[in-house]
Protein backbone atom coordinates (compact mmCIF):
# COMPACT_ATOMS: atom_id res chain seq x y z
CA UNK A 1 0.00 0.00 0.00
CA UNK A 2 1.19 3.44 -1.08
CA UNK A 3 2.30 5.88 1.44
CA UNK A 4 3.23 9.73 1.80
CA UNK A 5 6.29 10.23 -0.04
CA UNK A 6 8.04 13.20 -2.43
CA UNK A 7 9.37 12.64 -5.02
CA UNK A 8 12.23 14.09 -7.91
CA UNK A 9 12.47 13.74 -11.28
CA UNK A 10 15.70 15.62 -11.86
CA UNK A 11 17.11 16.20 -16.13
CA UNK A 12 20.57 16.19 -16.99
CA UNK A 13 22.60 16.72 -20.31
CA UNK A 14 25.05 14.38 -21.17
CA UNK A 15 28.40 15.10 -21.36
CA UNK A 16 29.73 16.67 -24.70
CA UNK A 17 32.12 14.29 -26.81
CA UNK A 18 32.30 11.14 -28.38
CA UNK A 19 31.42 8.29 -26.23
CA UNK A 20 34.20 6.70 -24.47
CA UNK A 21 34.97 4.63 -21.11
CA UNK A 22 35.44 7.82 -19.38
CA UNK A 23 32.24 9.66 -20.51
CA UNK A 24 30.17 7.06 -19.23
CA UNK A 25 32.17 7.42 -15.87
CA UNK A 26 31.67 11.15 -15.98
CA UNK A 27 28.10 11.01 -16.75
CA UNK A 28 28.07 8.59 -14.21
CA UNK A 29 29.42 11.20 -11.52
CA UNK A 30 27.19 13.82 -12.71
CA UNK A 31 24.31 11.83 -11.61
CA UNK A 32 25.61 11.28 -8.47
CA UNK A 33 25.97 14.46 -7.75
CA UNK A 34 22.57 15.34 -8.76
CA UNK A 35 21.06 12.88 -6.97
CA UNK A 36 23.13 14.18 -3.51
CA UNK A 37 21.70 17.84 -4.73
CA UNK A 38 18.25 16.78 -5.22
CA UNK A 39 17.89 14.92 -2.21
CA UNK A 40 19.48 17.27 0.05
CA UNK A 41 17.38 20.54 -1.25
CA UNK A 42 13.78 18.43 -1.57
CA UNK A 43 14.09 15.20 1.17
CA UNK A 44 12.90 13.77 -2.04
CA UNK A 45 12.51 9.70 -1.02
CA UNK A 46 12.35 8.52 -4.97
CA UNK A 47 14.85 10.44 -7.78
CA UNK A 48 14.28 9.58 -11.26
CA UNK A 49 16.66 10.18 -13.61
CA UNK A 50 16.23 10.12 -17.38
CA UNK A 51 16.68 8.19 -20.28
CA UNK A 52 20.48 6.01 -20.61
CA UNK A 53 21.57 8.48 -18.49
CA UNK A 54 25.20 6.99 -18.79
CA UNK A 55 25.64 8.11 -22.40
CA UNK A 56 23.05 9.96 -23.92
CA UNK A 57 20.44 8.57 -25.88
CA UNK A 58 21.94 8.36 -29.71
CA UNK A 59 25.17 7.07 -28.65
CA UNK A 60 26.73 7.55 -32.13
CA UNK A 61 28.23 4.23 -32.10
CA UNK A 62 27.26 0.73 -33.37
CA UNK A 63 25.60 -1.97 -31.03
CA UNK A 64 28.47 -3.96 -30.55
CA UNK A 65 30.70 -0.90 -30.06
CA UNK A 66 28.08 0.37 -27.23
CA UNK A 67 27.74 -3.32 -25.57
CA UNK A 68 31.66 -3.01 -25.05
CA UNK A 69 31.38 0.40 -23.07
CA UNK A 70 28.17 -0.18 -21.10
CA UNK A 71 27.88 -3.27 -18.90
CA UNK A 72 25.30 -6.50 -17.18
CA UNK A 73 23.24 -5.05 -14.20
CA UNK A 74 24.40 -4.74 -11.70
CA UNK A 75 28.05 -3.53 -13.06
CA UNK A 76 29.94 -0.66 -13.15
CA UNK A 77 26.88 1.20 -15.40
CA UNK A 78 24.99 1.12 -11.72
CA UNK A 79 26.89 0.61 -8.40
CA UNK A 80 27.90 4.35 -8.01
CA UNK A 81 24.35 5.23 -8.55
CA UNK A 82 23.62 1.91 -5.79
CA UNK A 83 26.64 3.43 -3.59
CA UNK A 84 24.71 6.71 -3.27
CA UNK A 85 21.40 5.57 -2.77
CA UNK A 86 22.76 3.34 0.12
CA UNK A 87 24.61 5.87 1.46
CA UNK A 88 21.49 8.60 1.49
CA UNK A 89 18.57 5.79 1.75
CA UNK A 90 16.56 6.72 -0.57
CA UNK A 91 14.96 5.10 -4.00
CA UNK A 92 16.74 5.86 -7.69
CA UNK A 93 15.49 5.15 -10.65
CA UNK A 94 18.07 5.13 -13.50
CA UNK A 95 18.14 4.68 -17.31
CA UNK A 96 21.01 3.05 -19.06
CA UNK A 97 21.92 1.11 -22.00
CA UNK A 98 22.72 -2.81 -20.67
CA UNK A 99 24.73 -5.26 -21.84
CA UNK A 100 22.97 -7.97 -23.32
CA UNK A 101 23.66 -12.00 -23.69
CA UNK A 102 26.25 -11.63 -26.73
CA UNK A 103 27.95 -8.42 -28.37
CA UNK A 104 25.67 -6.03 -29.59
CA UNK A 105 22.84 -7.48 -27.74
CA UNK A 106 21.89 -4.31 -26.26
CA UNK A 107 19.11 -3.25 -24.03
CA UNK A 108 17.79 -0.23 -23.26
CA UNK A 109 16.83 -0.34 -19.42
CA UNK A 110 15.16 1.22 -16.41
CA UNK A 111 16.47 -0.19 -13.06
CA UNK A 112 14.99 0.67 -9.74
CA UNK A 113 17.47 0.71 -7.32
CA UNK A 114 16.34 0.55 -3.24
CA UNK A 115 17.02 2.37 -0.05
CA UNK A 116 19.22 -0.43 0.65
CA UNK A 117 21.67 -0.06 -2.93
CA UNK A 118 19.88 -3.32 -4.52
CA UNK A 119 18.17 -3.65 -7.53
CA UNK A 120 14.96 -4.27 -6.70
CA UNK A 121 13.91 -4.28 -11.11
CA UNK A 122 15.23 -4.16 -14.28
CA UNK A 123 12.86 -2.73 -16.68
CA UNK A 124 13.58 -3.28 -20.32
CA UNK A 125 12.26 -0.90 -23.06
CA UNK A 126 9.73 -3.04 -24.85
CA UNK A 127 8.59 -0.09 -27.83
CA UNK A 128 11.94 1.15 -28.73
CA UNK A 129 12.41 4.14 -30.94
CA UNK A 130 12.47 3.51 -35.03
CA UNK A 131 15.68 4.96 -34.60
CA UNK A 132 17.14 2.79 -32.38
CA UNK A 133 15.98 -0.12 -33.32
CA UNK A 134 18.68 -2.40 -33.92
CA UNK A 135 16.55 -4.45 -36.72
CA UNK A 136 16.01 -1.28 -38.20
CA UNK A 137 19.81 -0.04 -38.38
CA UNK A 138 20.16 1.00 -34.44
CA UNK A 139 21.36 -0.30 -31.76
CA UNK A 140 18.81 -1.73 -29.14
CA UNK A 141 16.85 -4.96 -28.72
CA UNK A 142 13.26 -4.83 -27.24
CA UNK A 143 12.43 -6.24 -23.61
CA UNK A 144 9.16 -8.54 -23.68
CA UNK A 145 8.49 -8.09 -20.00
CA UNK A 146 6.69 -5.44 -17.83
CA UNK A 147 7.97 -4.36 -13.96
CA UNK A 148 6.27 -3.87 -11.24
CA UNK A 149 8.11 -3.68 -8.02
CA UNK A 150 6.21 -3.56 -4.69
CA UNK A 151 8.63 -1.26 -2.29
CA UNK A 152 7.76 0.19 1.43
CA UNK A 153 6.89 3.61 -0.82
CA UNK A 154 4.09 2.11 -2.61
CA UNK A 155 4.15 -0.20 -5.98
CA UNK A 156 6.07 1.00 -8.87
CA UNK A 157 6.14 0.46 -12.16
CA UNK A 158 8.37 1.49 -15.14
CA UNK A 159 8.49 2.41 -18.57
CA UNK A 160 10.81 4.20 -20.97
CA UNK A 161 10.32 7.60 -23.30
CA UNK A 162 8.73 6.41 -26.17
CA UNK A 163 6.64 3.27 -24.48
CA UNK A 164 4.28 6.07 -23.03
CA UNK A 165 2.60 6.12 -26.47
CA UNK A 166 1.67 3.26 -25.97
CA UNK A 167 -1.79 2.90 -23.75
CA UNK A 168 -1.57 -1.15 -23.71
CA UNK A 169 1.78 -1.00 -21.44
CA UNK A 170 0.69 1.20 -18.99
CA UNK A 171 -2.40 -0.41 -18.57
CA UNK A 172 -1.10 -4.02 -18.07
CA UNK A 173 1.38 -2.13 -15.51
CA UNK A 174 -1.35 -0.48 -13.52
CA UNK A 175 -3.50 -3.49 -13.39
CA UNK A 176 -0.25 -5.62 -12.18
CA UNK A 177 -0.83 -2.87 -9.03
CA UNK A 178 1.11 -0.39 -10.05
CA UNK A 179 0.33 3.06 -8.19
CA UNK A 180 3.59 5.23 -9.50
CA UNK A 181 4.55 4.85 -13.01
CA UNK A 182 7.98 6.09 -13.87
CA UNK A 183 9.19 7.11 -17.45
CA UNK A 184 13.06 7.86 -17.62
CA UNK A 185 13.22 9.67 -21.09
CA UNK A 186 15.32 11.24 -23.85
CA UNK A 187 11.82 12.41 -26.18
CA UNK A 188 12.44 13.59 -29.31
CA UNK A 189 9.37 15.19 -29.93
CA UNK A 190 7.16 18.40 -29.04
CA UNK A 191 6.82 19.30 -25.47
CA UNK A 192 3.20 19.02 -26.58
CA UNK A 193 3.52 15.44 -27.45
CA UNK A 194 5.76 14.70 -24.29
CA UNK A 195 2.89 16.43 -21.32
CA UNK A 196 -0.09 15.08 -23.53
CA UNK A 197 1.17 11.15 -23.01
CA UNK A 198 1.93 11.68 -19.34
CA UNK A 199 -1.12 13.38 -18.81
CA UNK A 200 -3.12 10.70 -20.58
CA UNK A 201 -1.11 7.68 -18.97
CA UNK A 202 -1.78 9.00 -15.81
CA UNK A 203 -5.39 9.40 -16.06
CA UNK A 204 -5.95 6.31 -18.10
CA UNK A 205 -5.11 4.31 -15.05
CA UNK A 206 -5.52 6.84 -12.25
CA UNK A 207 -1.66 6.46 -11.51
CA UNK A 208 1.20 8.78 -10.58
CA UNK A 209 3.18 9.39 -13.64
CA UNK A 210 7.02 10.71 -12.68
CA UNK A 211 8.40 11.95 -15.82
CA UNK A 212 12.25 12.63 -16.42
CA UNK A 213 13.27 14.10 -19.67
CA UNK A 214 16.43 14.60 -20.67
CA UNK A 215 17.89 18.31 -21.97
CA UNK A 216 21.51 19.01 -23.37
CA UNK A 217 22.63 17.20 -26.65
CA UNK A 218 23.62 13.73 -27.18
CA UNK A 219 26.87 12.56 -28.42
CA UNK A 220 25.15 12.29 -31.73
CA UNK A 221 24.89 16.23 -31.90
CA UNK A 222 20.81 15.51 -30.74
CA UNK A 223 18.94 17.94 -28.77
CA UNK A 224 16.43 18.03 -25.84
CA UNK A 225 14.14 20.12 -24.58
CA UNK A 226 13.94 18.68 -20.41
CA UNK A 227 10.17 19.93 -19.36
CA UNK A 228 10.35 17.27 -16.84
CA UNK A 229 7.16 16.73 -14.93
CA UNK A 230 5.18 15.18 -12.02
CA UNK A 231 1.36 14.28 -12.96
CA UNK A 232 -1.21 13.25 -10.21
CA UNK A 233 -3.74 10.58 -11.07
CA UNK A 234 -6.47 13.15 -12.01
CA UNK A 235 -4.17 14.44 -14.61
CA UNK A 236 -3.20 17.16 -12.89
CA UNK A 237 0.72 18.63 -13.28
CA UNK A 238 1.99 19.20 -10.44
CA UNK A 239 5.55 19.77 -11.22
CA UNK A 240 6.88 21.08 -14.49
CA UNK A 241 10.37 22.03 -15.28
CA UNK A 242 11.75 23.88 -18.32
CA UNK A 243 14.72 23.28 -20.43
CA UNK A 244 17.39 23.65 -17.77
CA UNK A 245 19.52 20.94 -15.90
CA UNK A 246 17.44 20.79 -13.03
CA UNK A 247 14.91 18.70 -10.60
CA UNK A 248 11.30 19.11 -9.82
CA UNK A 249 9.20 17.52 -6.92
CA UNK A 250 6.25 16.92 -5.37
CA UNK A 251 4.59 14.88 -2.34
CA UNK A 252 2.48 11.98 -4.03
CA UNK A 253 0.11 11.30 -1.14
CA UNK A 254 -2.38 8.34 -1.72
CA UNK A 255 -5.43 10.16 0.26
CA UNK A 256 -5.67 13.09 -1.82
CA UNK A 257 -4.42 11.85 -5.05
CA UNK A 258 -8.39 11.41 -6.09
CA UNK A 259 -10.20 13.55 -3.78
CA UNK A 260 -11.97 15.24 -6.32
CA UNK A 261 -13.19 15.01 -9.77
CA UNK A 262 -10.83 18.07 -10.75
CA UNK A 263 -8.22 19.94 -9.41
CA UNK A 264 -9.37 21.65 -5.80
CA UNK A 265 -13.33 21.02 -7.03
CA UNK A 266 -15.93 20.58 -3.84
CA UNK A 267 -17.16 17.54 -6.71
CA UNK A 268 -15.82 13.95 -5.39
CA UNK A 269 -14.23 11.66 -7.87
CA UNK A 270 -16.78 9.24 -8.28
CA UNK A 271 -15.08 6.94 -11.28
CA UNK A 272 -12.22 4.19 -11.35
CA UNK A 273 -11.10 3.99 -14.89
CA UNK A 274 -9.23 0.35 -13.57
CA UNK A 275 -13.18 -0.88 -11.55
CA UNK A 276 -14.94 0.36 -14.63
CA UNK A 277 -13.66 -1.63 -17.46
CA UNK A 278 -16.23 -3.18 -19.69
CA UNK A 279 -14.59 -6.81 -19.26
CA UNK A 280 -16.73 -8.13 -21.55
CA UNK A 281 -16.46 -6.15 -24.21
CA UNK A 282 -12.53 -6.19 -23.82
CA UNK A 283 -12.65 -10.05 -23.89
CA UNK A 284 -14.74 -9.83 -26.98
CA UNK A 285 -12.43 -8.19 -28.52
CA UNK A 286 -9.19 -9.48 -27.12
CA UNK A 287 -8.02 -11.29 -30.62
CA UNK A 288 -8.12 -7.73 -31.87
CA UNK A 289 -5.79 -6.14 -29.49
CA UNK A 290 -3.20 -8.91 -30.81
CA UNK A 291 -3.69 -8.53 -34.61
CA UNK A 292 -1.52 -6.80 -36.58
CA UNK A 293 -2.25 -2.91 -37.87
CA UNK A 294 -1.39 0.12 -39.16
CA UNK A 295 -2.05 3.59 -40.29
CA UNK A 296 -4.03 3.87 -43.42
CA UNK A 297 -1.63 7.40 -43.61
CA UNK A 298 1.24 7.33 -45.88
CA UNK A 299 4.43 8.30 -43.71
CA UNK A 300 8.39 7.99 -44.18
CA UNK A 301 10.25 5.23 -42.77
CA UNK A 302 13.54 5.41 -40.65
CA UNK A 303 15.26 4.29 -43.92
CA UNK A 304 13.54 7.59 -46.22
CA UNK A 305 11.12 5.00 -47.50
CA UNK A 306 7.60 6.19 -48.48
CA UNK A 307 5.15 3.65 -46.40
CA UNK A 308 1.79 3.53 -48.13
Amino acid sequence: MMRPFTAAAVQLAPLPGPLTPETVKGNLAKAVEWIERCVEGTGSELVVLPESVTTGFTPGVAAEQLWDLVSAIPGPVTEPVQEVARRLGVHVVMGTYERGPERGVVYNAAVLIDRLGEIAGVYRKTHPFSTEMRSRGGWVTPGDEICVVDTELGCIGLMICFDGDYPELSRITAVHGAEVIVRPSALLRSADIWELTNRARAYDNHVYVVGANATGIDPAGVLYFGNSMIVTPVAEVVARAASHECWVSARLDPATAMASLTPGSSIPQVFDHLADRNLALIRRYAEDLVSPARTSFPHKAPDGEIVD
